[in-house]
C-alpha cells in the first residue's frame, strides 16, 4: 500500500497542510559557472519554480503565497486553523550566503502557521556551516531536504548535464541521514535514451537507500531549453500516458511501504510545454493513474 504526501501530513500534523511556494532568490553552480552554465538541458530560465511568489521577504513572500492558493482552501477552515509547508522550491536553495539564507528559512520556520520546511536544492550544494543550521533549524520544526538526482545512470546524468556524479549524492544523502533529516528524491521518467530498466534501477536504488520520500516527474521540454533544441533537431521517443503509467506503477511497486509518494506526475508551464501535451490536464491524469493503480 502506498502513503502518500496527504495522508503523511494528516498522519504527522493531524490535519490537511497546504505548500506554498518561496523562493530565496538562490540561483545554481550549475548556471553560474561554478559547476557549469545553462544547468540541466531541461531546466527552464525559472528552475523547477514557475509558481513561485517573487519578493523581497519572507513575511511578504508567505502573505502573497497563501493568496494564491487561498481557493483551493474550504472556507469552513478558519485561515487561524490552516497550517502550511514552507517550500523554498526554485533553483538551489542551500546555495549562496549560508547566514542569509538559514536567515530565511528560520523567518519562515519560526512562524506558528508553518509546520515544516521543504528546500528543494543539489546535493553539491552543503557546506558544514549550513548543514550546522539547518540541523538547528530541523530541532524546531521538520526539514525536509529534497535532492534532485533524476537518475543514477551516468551516462544519462552527462548528456542533460547534471554537473555531479552518483558518488556525490551519495555522500550527502548518507550525510542528512545521520543527522536525521527527512530527504526527498527527485526523478525524471523518460528522459532521452532511457530504458524501462534504467529507470527501473534508479527506483532499485533509491528503495535499497529508503529514501524518506520520492517526487516522480515525467519529462518535460519547455520552449527555451537545450533539451527544446535538441528535440527539435533530432526527436526522440516520448511516453504516452499509458506508457508513463505503466512505468510509474512498477516504480511504485519497488519502493518500500515506508517511501512517502511526493508527487506521481508534475506540472510543465502550459505556455512553455513543448512535449508531452497530455500532462497539461493534470486532473486526467491523476484520474487515470489513481484508476490504473486501484485495477
Amino acid at each position: 500500500m502506498i502513503k502518500t504526501i496527504s495522508d503523511y501530513c494528516k498522519e504527522k500534523f493531524g490535519t490537511k497542510v497546504y505548500r506554498l511556494a518561496l523562493t530565496t532568490g538562490a540561483t545554481c553552480p550549475n548556471r553560474d559557472g561554478k559547476v557549469g552554465v545553462g544547468g540541466c538541458s531541461f531546466c527552464s530560465e525559472k528552475g523547477s519554480g514557475e509558481f513561485a511568489v517573487s519578493a523581497d521577504d519572507i513575511k511578504k513572500q508567505i502573505k502573497e503565497a497563501k493568496t494564491l492558493i487561498s481557493a483551493k482552501i474550504p472556507s469552513s477552515i478558519k485561515e487561524s486553523d490552516r497550517k502550511y509547508i514552507a517550500y523554498f522550491q526554485s533553483f538551489s536553495n542551500t546555495y549562496g550566503d549560508t547566514k542569509r539564507l538559514i536567515s530565511l528559512f528560520e523567518q519562515a520556520i519560526l512562524r506558528d502557521e508553518i509546520v515544516a520546511l521543504s528546500i528543494a536544492t543539489r546535493p553539491d550544494c552543503f557546506s558544514e556551516e549550513m548543514l550546522d543550521g539547518l540541523e538547528r533549524l530541523n530541532q524546531i520544526k521538520p526539514v525536509w531536504i529534497e535532492l534532485g538526482l533524476q537518475t543514477i545512470n551516468e551516462n544519462t546524468a552527462k548528456a542533460f548535464n547534471r554537473g555531479y556524479t552518483l558518488d556525490v549524492f551519495e555522500r550527502i544523502y548518507d550525510e542528512l541521514k545521520k543527522r536525521e533529516f527527512e530527504v526527498i528524491v527527485h526523478m525524471i521518467l523518460g528522459l532521452p535514451g532511457e530504458t524501462k530498466e534504467d529507470m527501473y534501477a534508479t527506483v532499485k536504488y533509491l528503495a535499497k537507500k529508503k529514501v524518506d520520500g520520492i517526487k516522480i516527474h515525467g519529462l518535460h521540454i519547455l520552449r527555451g531549453t537545450r533539451l527544446a533544441r535538441e528535440y527539435e533537431n533530432h526527436p526522440f521517443k516520448i511516453m504516452s500516458l499509458e506508457e508513463y503509467t505503466e512505468v510509474l506503477i512498477k516504480c511504485l511497486k519497488i519502493l518500500p511501504e515506508s517511501t512517502i509518494i511526493h508527487r506521481m506526475t508534475g506540472d510543465g508551464d502550459k505556455k512553455l510545454l513543448i512535449e508531452p501535451m497530455w500532462s497539461t490536464d493534470k486532473k486526467r491524469v491523476l484520474n487515470y493513474i489513481n484508476k490504473r493503480i486501484r485495477e
